[in-house]
């Protein structure tokens, strides 16, 4: 059995493109299920969030899997695959799995939350009868790899999520957040750290929206804010000084036209808008509007390379670690199955 990758991330896609190719959470235990029903793959799982989109497969022939992987993805986005996507078999495929599961390959280096969207993924496909044997063995081994990195590396010093990083974005711009009131479109895992992250930094007040609105209300009691339904978040918009998206919306919640006459109401208040979302929440023309300034996920990329300098010194024993488990499952994944006979 071979194990392949093919994939494409913030390192080798722009935002444009990884939209294009995301698969929304609700739907990645199905998708992975119908990969490995195809003739002569055997098991999958999928891996997409806003910084990448991963296939990860157990075939008897990986060259004729990449193939069909690839044909099955440019299928379901009806654009081209182009340069964007990488390909991996063998050793290589699973390196990467557990390198992405250590937060080593993440926009932040070291980042926590990347684990449990890979947790997540695995459960999906595990769940929707997409994983056997080998996948299920290297994903246990892919989470036994990130737990060992974490605490006995300090990989995960200074700020280790992209929420924590758009939060200093903000401090740079507005200096301390006491004065600023926030508000949030969307209530998932992103958005939770985002705004624990501005809690912990003094912002002012916190309003969360979401189009469940239960969910909005119990993310906004944890954090002592203020729930707002989804198609009234406009009604708060006159107090906000930080509009955050992180929806999973498959379309732009925050159009220019929507904005645009919001913003004629306010004099002299400039907006910071921070898109957490892929497929993004809000048009890209609306940084053209006065007063808005607008930072997707991409744009987080510069702040977050200061990070890694300060975890620089401890990539080599987390290489070395990882490169110690890749061969130990490698051994395994050649290692005939016993006969039940």
């Amino acid at each position: 059995m071979e194990i392949v990758c093919l994939g494409l991330s913030h390192k080798t896609a722009p935002i444009e493109v990884r939209e294009k190719f995301a698969i929304g959470d609700s739907h990645l235990g199905e998708i992975s299920a119908v990969l490995a029903r195809m003739a002569g793959l055997r098991e999958a799982v999928i891996v997409s969030t806003c910084n990448r989109v991963e296939y990860y497969v157990a075939a008897e022939d990986g060259s004729e899997a990449l193939r069909q992987v690839e044909a099955f993805a440019a299928e379901r986005a009806q654009m081209p695959m182009g340069d964007s996507f990488f390909r991996l078999r063998g050793d290589s495929g699973i390196r990467h799995l557990f390198r992405v599961a250590s937060g080593l390959d993440s926009m932040v280096i070291g980042e926590t939350e990347i684990l449990g969207q890979v947790k997540k993924a695995y459960l999906s496909a595990q769940t929707g009868g997409a994983t056997s044997r080998c996948l299920n063995k290297m994903f246990q081994r892919a989470f036994n790899v990130a737990k060992e990195v974490r605490t006995q590396t300090g990989i995960t010093r200074g700020a280790v999520s992209v929420g924590s990083v758009a939060v200093e974005l903000a401090e740079k711009i507005f200096g301390k957040l006491e004065h600023c009131n926030v508000m949030i479109l969307g209530a998932g895992e992103t958005a939770e750290m985002t705004a624990r992250s501005l809690q912990s930094r003094g912002a002012k007040a916190i309003f969360v929206s979401n189009r469940t609105y239960e969910r909005a209300a119990t993310l906004a009691e944890t954090l002592g804010g203020k729930a707002i339904h989804f198609d009234e978040w406009d009604v708060e918009f006159g107090e906000i000084d930080i509009l955050i998206g992180s929806t999973g919306a498959p379309h732009a919640v925050v159009p220019k036209a929507k904005l645009a006459p919001l913003m004629s109401r306010r004099t002299d208040r400039p907006l910071f808008c921070i898109d957490l979302a892929v497929p993004r929440d809000f048009e890209a023309t609306v940084n053209d509007l006065d007063g808005v300034y607008l930072y997707d996920i991409d744009s987080l990329q510069g702040i977050a390379e200061e990070g890694i300098r300060v975890r620089q010194s401890e990539l080599t024993r987390c290489e070395a670690m990882i490169e110690r488990h890749v061969g130990e499952f490698a051994k395994w994944l050649v290692t005939p199955v016993p006969s039940r006979e």
